[in-house]
Order: C-alpha cells, then sequence, then structure tokens
C-alpha cells in the first residue's frame, strides 16, 4: 500500500494545477511556506489537520471533498497494480 503522504500530495498537486496556481501562490492562499507546499506535494511531510484545513479552503472546497479526492487518488492506484 502507497504512504498517505504520497497520495495526498498527489490529490493535492492535482487540484492546485487543476485552478492554475502556482506553488507560490497556493501557499500564500493557504498561510504556509512555498516549500512546505513542495514537501506535501512529494509526499514528504505528515499534515496535521489543521493544516489539511488550510490546503482544502485554499483549493475553495470543504475539506471532506479534499479527502474523496485522496480517496479516489488512491482507488485509482489499487486498480493500477
Amino acid at each position: 500500500m502507497e504512504k498517505i503522504e504520497n497520495v495526498f500530495g498527489n490529490a493535492v498537486r492535482k487540484l492546485r494545477q487543476e485552478r492554475g496556481l502556482s506553488q507560490e501562490d497556493f501557499a500564500d492562499k493557504a498561510g504556509i511556506h512555498r516549500t512546505y507546499v513542495s514537501s506535501i506535494e512529494l509526499g514528504k511531510v505528515q499534515v496535521s489537520i489543521r493544516i489539511a484545513a488550510q490546503v482544502a479552503e485554499a483549493l475553495e472546497i470543504p475539506l471532506s471533498e479534499l479527502w474523496r479526492h485522496i480517496e479516489d487518488e488512491q482507488a485509482s492506484r489499487r486498480k493500477r497494480r
């Protein structure tokens, strides 16, 4: 099973890119540092619930929708195996 940090990061990257946001613009909206956004997207950090909520708010979606995207990403990866 793939690490949840990687799945979370991939979902965040996909959603950020769909909205046409650079990492820097997204970081500003989320109130976090750009290098932290990079670490999130690369699956290098375990994100707190508070940061996950800030990420969802910056993506302009409810936290529950962010989790749905993560679950969809996990399901997609399971199918590829």
